[in-house]
């Protein structure tokens, strides 16, 4: 008798893989759809670190500001000197820093060491400490705005017993200072731009602001004198304040 030898039926086997042409096609695929997404993802991440130093180094000037006010913080010794609030030819825009009447000179090699420093202490709270650091998140510079002919002087201090305005830059650490530094009434007339594709401007300041440090003295009519335009032209009195 004569035995049949029974066929083996194959099966297709689960573990079977792709082909080499089938890889190919899939990571030709991946690539085209990264190369289109990638701009996205670099001015989305971008955008996003920038817009938190923006938002750190407001933080810090505002900490600056209250150390000012608190007497923590020594007072700018630069002193930028704005026409009287009498004189026909001054505007309201004086008292910020992007006019030539509050024009703060911008930091250079040789200044850079007046400069003050931000930093962080062991719980993580920003500190401003004094110019010369060595290691530091930001670079602050400060300038008082005193209005001409500003009266009564504190004999002790030489500031307005009224009050006084404080100009601030705030820069960031890998700044250059051997290279042209800018600010928004340079000619260069640059400023960050949260907004960003790139890793930003390092030699443009992240905020600029102006503010008041006010005293027990300050009342609403020495504030008025001081930011207030004259009421006539030509100027015989300033009755803007009455």
């Amino acid at each position: 008798m004569i035995k049949r030898k029974q066929q083996q039926v194959s099966y297709p086997s689960g573990e079977a893989g792709f082909t080499i042409i089938e890889s190919l096609v899939a990571i030709i695929v991946v690539a085209i759809l990264l190369a289109a997404i990638a701009p996205t993802i670099v001015i989305a991440t971008a955008t996003r670190v920038q817009s938190k130093r923006v938002e750190l180094a407001t933080q810090a000037a505002r900490t600056f500001i209250d150390g000012v006010k608190t007497g923590a913080v020594a007072i700018p010794a630069t002193t930028i000197t704005l026409l009287q609030s009498t004189d026909a030819t001054r505007s309201l825009a004086d008292n910020l820093l992007t006019t030539s009447a509050t024009s703060m000179p911008l930091p250079t090699a040789s200044t850079s060491t007046s400069l003050y420093c931000v930093t962080k202490d062991g719980n993580n709270n920003l500190t401003i400490s004094a110019p010369s650091c060595t290691s530091n998140l930001f670079y602050i510079q400060a300038v008082k705005i005193i209005g001409a002919g500003s009266t009564p002087i504190d004999t002790t201090t030489g500031l307005p017993i009224d009050g006084y305005g404080l100009g601030i830059r705030v820069y960031r650490s890998d700044i250059n200072f051997t290279k042209p530094v800018n600010a928004s009434n340079s000619s260069s007339n640059k400023k960050q731009n949260p907004f960003t594709g790139s890793l930003g401007n390092t030699q443009s300041p992240l905020v600029e602001m102006t503010t008041v440090i006010a005293s027990k003295n300050t009342s609403f009519n020495a504030l008025c004198q001081r930011l207030a335009i004259p009421a006539t032209t030509p100027v015989t009195s300033n009755t803007t304040c009455n």
